[in-house]
């Protein structure tokens, strides 16, 4: 079944948001990546959870990178004029 869930776009969505919410609190994500890779290491193949555990670690591995080269790109950016101050007439 976890084949199944590797296709499915709204369950790839559901962990990705989960890792953007927790970087729009102010998580350290990196941390929160480390810390599953943790788990998965020390947890034996016949957890039932592993799999998915496997899982939510591979998207979340991508979505950290993402997110850091979004962010990257917004710091690199200009901050924009501000808007025109309406003139008094």
């Amino acid at each position: 079944m976890l084949w199944l869930k590797r296709w499915n776009f709204i369950e790839r969505a559901r962990l990705e948001r989960e890792l953007w919410d927790a970087f729009e609190a102010g998580d350290d994500i990196e941390a929160m990546v480390e810390q599953l890779r943790a788990s998965l290491a020390g947890a034996s193949a016949a957890t039932p959870s592993v799999g998915d555990d496997g899982f939510r670690l591979e998207v979340w591995e991508t979505t950290r990178v993402r997110i850091r080269r979004i962010e990257t790109l917004m710091r690199d950016q200009a901050p924009s004029a501000p808007p025109p101050a309406d003139e008094q007439r």
